[in-house]
């Protein structure tokens, strides 16, 4: 018989000790919040497993910020609402009392909001050591470099017990294994034992810790690696939880074929995807939704931002691009901004200090220098000369500049949006245009040139 199991996750934490106006579980983490790290290795977990469940947050603090996040981005997730912060057995009091299908579950994981690197391989042992041993709780454990501040496991055969830091004494303090606080537990086994919980201890809480008892069926199990257990309450924890994201984002690209030369120094979103045969350069930046497809080259210094790139383009150092489409085999930079609503065709040229926003460029084009493109729709094969400017903003309103396939514009050329520039058209350098232009015709508006020989005398000035 399949086993179901409900999933409690404590996020009613105020997180006094990060002095940050944010809901501890809305953190920041690598282009995700704290808590979306726990709901989606619960729900890999469920699906690798092939298990049923459901899960819970236990907010508190900021709640209305929390769930609000949470029920946008995950609609099928249920609330419980932990009213004081009286300890971890309180907060699954809380949990069971919000939810009236928790006590239905065969096992209850019992997760904190605030340990982004426990993933679905962590989730699944401990569920495989309750199941296979048949016990009614096991709790994950490490050997700690430094233990102080953590509960001690005092281990028993069978059973065990745990020693929170504060009520320690010194030879318990001596004990290097200790609780991660991540926990999972037969749903009977809690309800019969739960509500026995008192407060007869040092910090006047209910400590979940108080269900496991020497001579009971209850076991640690020890894991290797300390650092998967790491919590955040302070955001120099944050910072060093963010690096580790990052180097488990980074190792998981290179492995599927992606060159990231020098990964301690590149920054890549979680939820960013790229394809295999993409050479990333150090110090860039890959946020939000970004999609990198293969064969294109990521210079130095680069930002990118919830952008498409598409195949063997090579995006130049220091470019910023935001909310963008880059097409095949094109080029952007150096220096180049495309702000948001840009879309760029394949074989484009979009070359240094050039800023596009809002605004298509078709198949080949080139902007190589020096130009500012808004608003506009450019058609293919349209070459556009040094120092080009739409003028899209009357003061109150954009307006949108149209330029036809095959049209020449020259360097240092204005352009009065609203404005239509028919196709294979030539507008000569140095033109300022407010009229519209018609197929295959040559445009220009300039001051004629004035020449006074003999008179550079009178404006160049001598020592």
């Amino acid at each position: 018989m399949t086993k179901t199991v409900g999933a409690s996750i404590l996020a009613a934490g105020k997180g006094t000790r990060l002095n940050f106006d944010c809901p501890k579980p809305l953190l920041p983490a690598l282009g995700l919040k704290l808590i979306d790290y726990p709901v989606l290795a619960l729900k890999n977990f469920y699906k690798n497993n092939g298990l049923s469940g459901e899960i819970t947050a236990v907010t508190g603090f900021e709640k209305e910020q929390v769930e609000s996040y949470l029920g946008e981005s995950y609609p099928d997730i249920k609330f419980a609402l932990q009213k004081e912060q009286l300890g971890t057995a309180d907060a699954l009091k809380s949990y069971f009392k919000g939810n009236s299908n928790a006590k239905d579950f065969d096992y209850t994981i019992v997760i904190c909001a605030d340990t982004p690197l426990i993933s679905e391989v962590e989730i699944s042992s401990l569920y495989k050591e309750a199941i296979s041993k048949n016990l009614d709780a096991v709790v994950a454990s490490f050997e700690a470099i430094n233990p102080t501040g953590y509960g001690r496991i005092v281990r028993s055969n069978p059973g065990f017990h745990i020693v929170e830091e504060k009520d320690a004494s010194d030879e318990i303090k001596k004990i290097t294994e200790v609780n991660s606080g991540f926990y999972l537990i037969k749903t009977k086994y809690i309800l019969e034992n739960l509500n026995n919980i008192d407060t007869n201890n040092k910090s006047g809480e209910f400590y979940l810790t108080d269900l496991f008892k020497d001579n009971l069926n209850v076991a640690p199990m020890k894991f290797d690696n300390e650092s998967i257990f790491m919590g955040v309450n302070t955001l120099a924890q944050l910072s060093k939880a963010n690096f580790a994201l990052r180097k488990i984002k980074n190792i998981q690209l290179m492995n599927e074929g992606v060159y990231i030369v020098d990964p301690n120094h590149t920054q890549i979103d979680w939820n960013v995807e790229i394809e295999s045969n993409v050479t990333i350069h150090q110090n860039c930046s890959l946020y939000g939704s970004t999609k990198v497809s293969s064969g294109t080259q990521i210079m130095q210094g680069c930002v990118i931002e919830n952008s498409f790139i598409g195949k063997n383009s090579t995006i130049k150092p220091y470019s910023h691009i935001e909310s963008s489409k880059i097409g095949n085999s094109s080029s952007i930079g150096p220096f180049a901004h495309l702000r948001p609503g840009s879309e760029i065709g394949d074989s484009c040229k979009i070359g240094n200090f050039v800023e596009t926003k809002k605004s298509k460029l078709e198949n080949n084009v080139s902007v190589s220098h020096l130009s500012y493109v808004g608003d506009a729709e450019v058609g293919s094969n349209v070459n556009i000369g040094c120092g080009f400017i739409t003028c899209n903003y009357d003061g109150a309103n954009k307006h949108k500049t149209i330029i036809g396939p095959g049209s020449f514009i020259g360097s240092d050329t204005q352009m009065i949006a609203p404005i239509n520039i028919g196709k294979e058209s030539y507008i000569a350098s140095g033109s300022t245009i407010n009229k519209d232009v018609p197929d295959g015709a040559f445009a220009i508006a300039r001051g004629k040139q004035v020449t006074k020989e003999d008179m550079a005398k009178r404006f160049i000035k001598k020592k």
